[in-house]
């Protein structure tokens, strides 16, 4: 986002006095819910009292708000006093910037849409064949994120030359010993609990043969935009959003399933990508950031606009 932006727009990073008292023409929020969140009760008053102020602010001098609506809802819920602190900055939302045309906005609300870019250069580097038979799940592990089902899944292959990777730091501690509690007696498991730095997570995808986001829930992933920026294939739960993504992307890359992750879906999944005739590369070209930053400058100006009317 700050490297795409054009020469007109000056990005300026998001903190409290800045927000509150710095000199800009548009506010613009991807997760709200992390304006008011904190650890301790001390932070989170803090954070809400400033919020509040924020708001004042914006009214007063008529600052318009452009929203990115990444997820339906917010990957962990939060306190009905968060609800109606992201309600606030609803009411003040300008302009909504939607990454698929599947993301549902209130009635009546203005919208746009622009894809997610690519990480084609965040990621830049050597490529090299992958691993035969090497499934890869990685990200910040959470429930929602099937890693539980992956594994049972897997420990029920019948492929011999297979082996799962797990990559990424669990969302706790205590999450994290379940995994490995599941994976401690499957020999063709392997793990690295842990946050990886870009380059190390680059060369982790580049030695998958097929990612798997076994998601119980999935409408825009960053991870199946990393493994296809580095040239992956990858199995995703079938959704509207996906279906889309894949048509997108070109024939071969993005695998589908339907409800539960099950050991046919994976099977299904390898034979297809070693059959399949796709290209080089998946076609990423509406996600160039050069694309995306004008488009956001559009936004900024819409609202501008739309303040003015």
């Amino acid at each position: 986002m700050l490297g795409s932006a054009p020469p007109d727009v000056h990005v300026l990073t998001f903190s409290w006095p800045r927000a509150i008292f710095g000199r800009y023409d548009v506010l613009h929020v991807h997760w709200p819910e992390y304006l008011v969140r904190h650890r301790s009760r001390v932070g989170q008053f803090a954070k809400r009292t400033a919020l509040r102020v924020l708001l004042a602010r914006l009214r007063w001098t008529r600052t318009p708000i452009v929203r990115t609506a990444h997820n339906r809802e917010p990957h962990e819920s939060g306190s009905a006093r968060e609800h109606r602190l992201i309600a606030m900055i609803d009411e003040r939302t300008m302009l909504w910037i939607r990454l698929n045309p599947t993301t549902e906005v209130a009635p009546g609300a203005s919208s746009i849409d622009i894809p997610h870019g690519h990480y084609r250069e965040v990621y830049s580097g050597e490529d090299h064949p992958p691993v035969a038979g090497r499934i890869l799940q990685f990200g910040l592990l959470r429930p929602y994120k099937g890693v539980e089902t992956l594994i049972s899944a897997f420990q029920l292959l019948h492929e011999p030359s297979a082996s799962l990777r797990l990559v990424g730091r669990p969302y706790t501690a205590e999450y994290g010993a379940r995994i490995r509690d599941l994976c401690a007696e499957t020999a063709a498991i392997s793990l690295k609990l842990e946050f990886v730095p870009d380059s190390e997570l680059a060369e982790e995808v580049r030695r998958a043969e097929l990612v798997v986001l076994p998601y119980t829930e999935m409408h825009n992933s960053g991870a199946i935009l990393v493994a296809l920026s580095l040239a992956r294939p990858v199995l995703a739960p079938r959704t509207r959003a996906n279906e889309m993504l894949a048509e997108e992307v070109g024939a071969g890359w993005i695998e589908l399933f339907d409800g539960v992750l099950e050991r046919s879906d994976i099977e299904s999944a390898l034979r297809a990508i070693r059959s399949s005739e796709r290209g080089r590369a998946p076609d990423l070209s509406s996600r160039d950031w050069s694309v995306v930053g004008q488009r956001h400058r559009d936004a900024y100006l819409r609202a501008l606009d739309r303040r003015d009317t």
